[in-house]
């Protein structure tokens, strides 16, 4: 039964653990906010309890992130009612407290010196899933359910770029980060919502400028213009050859290899929505975008792990079972009701999803002999008196170096417990 496969056997083989347990984080970044958001990451960090472990932090302000946006989803299940203005106030907050939290927990594994590989795979873990509900929120306050096209392409763009991100990190061995890259794009949808909040979403509508183009343009155009200057750089690395052996990934394996899954969760969501007899998702465009992106977040954790390990990533997964339902029944004339099957896509991929990383973090946890959400023991250095602990803890994070010097970044999630 595919339900029992994660109990029936290891994910990770002796060897993947013991390259992940080898495995050094290098990333380089180039981001024009970071910079500036340091002395607000530093000072909410030094407010941080010595005993919060980095992976609760990044948890919870995964929970809170897509709380806000199923918030804001019940009001505009399809992007073509305009939301209460006060539900865009929430899920720019939720976005705020998400990323915010996401760029200290690095700091709070270094400040606690609790650092391991599983910290970094369990942040990119939250990262691929918060993309897809943050791609959702941003396209319902801009009111794109009027135009799906649109919807489609903005929700499938966030998500292949995050994908592709990965895609030449397996290749180079680097992750990198453009001037214009995470943290601005997380800041420029708070603006969104800020905006739909203050004016109303129904703003997006408004008609501007030669052509009578409508507001929502400005913000698509500019994921168009970024999003091709990513595609541009990731396929230079790619084109470059990798690290690995006769220029390959640092697994060893075809630069070209990782296209393969995210050609079976783009290529089927798209042809089962033009296709769709019954509108699928045109009618329920936030389940949709859901559905077929808790499939994307797995193979993207899939393709994570693969990087870390240095090993081989495999095409199928059975989190593909629901859009393959899906194409065979409009293949056979729908003999199943379409939203039947969706429903089932986005159930079955999110515990599919959520099994999957909990039995990846149990066993890195028993390997490296750890807990995911615990710190059971004052950890090493950190003196135990309170006042010295508050003094020496705010030297620690001061004195570590993040992203903008070179050696680590504020996603180095590295925290063993």
């Amino acid at each position: 039964m595919p339900l029992l496969a994660y109990r029936e056997k290891h994910i990770l083989s002796a060897q993947q653990l013991r390259k992940l347990s080898e495995h050094k984080y290098s990333c380089t970044s180039a981001s024009l906010l970071d910079p500036l958001l340091q002395p607000w990451w530093n000072w909410l960090v030094a407010q941080t309890p010595l005993w919060l472990a980095p992976n609760l932090i990044t948890i919870v302000g995964l929970i809170v992130n897509v709380v806000t946006t199923l918030i804001l989803i019940c009001y505009s299940p399809n992007g073509v009612d305009a939301p209460p203005r006060w539900t865009c106030l929430l899920c720019a907050l939720g976005l705020f407290i998400y990323q915010s939290l996401d760029s200290i927990d690095g700091k709070q594994a270094r400040r606690t010196n609790t650092s391991s590989p599983l910290g970094e795979l369990f942040d990119h873990g939250c990262d691929s899933i918060s993309t897809v509900f943050v791609a959702v929120s941003a396209c319902i306050s801009c009111q794109l359910g009027h135009y799906p096209n649109w919807l489609f392409f903005q929700c499938f763009c966030a998500i292949a770029l995050f994908y592709c991100a990965h895609w030449q990190t397996y290749v180079s061995g680097t992750m990198r980060f453009g001037r214009i890259d995470v943290t601005e794009a997380q800041f420029s949808i708070i603006a969104i919502h800020l905006v739909s909040a203050v004016l109303g979403p129904e703003i997006w509508l408004t008609k501007i400028g030669i052509g009578s183009l409508e507001l929502w343009y400005g913000p698509a155009m500019t994921t168009i213009v970024c999003g091709l200057i990513s595609l541009t750089y990731v396929f230079s690395v790619i084109k470059a050859g990798g690290v690995g052996k006769n220029g390959s990934t640092v697994a060893g394996t075809s630069v070209l290899s990782p296209s393969i899954p995210l050609t079976l969760v783009v290529l089927p969501a798209l042809m089962i929505a033009q296709k769709s007899p019954q509108n699928i998702f045109t009618e329920h465009a936030s389940v949709y975008i859901m559905a077929f992106g808790m499939v994307a977040a797995k193979v993207t954790n899939k393709l994570v792990i693969a990087h870390m390990t240095k090993s081989e990533m495999d095409y199928l997964d059975w989190s593909l079972l629901g859009p393959a339902l899906l194409f065979l029944n409009q293949y056979f004339n729908c003999i199943v009701p379409e939203i039947w099957l969706l429903w089932f896509t986005l159930i079955w991929g999110t515990q599919d999803l959520l099994r999957y990383c909990a039995q990846v973090c149990l066993e890195i946890c028993q390997h490296l002999r750890i807990d995911l959400f615990r710190i059971p023991y004052t950890p090493k250095g950190v003196p135990t008196h309170p006042a010295t602990a508050s003094v020496s803890s705010q030297s620690n994070f001061g004195s570590s170096v993040d992203k903008n010097g070179g050696t680590a970044h504020r996603k180095s999630k590295s925290k063993p417990h």
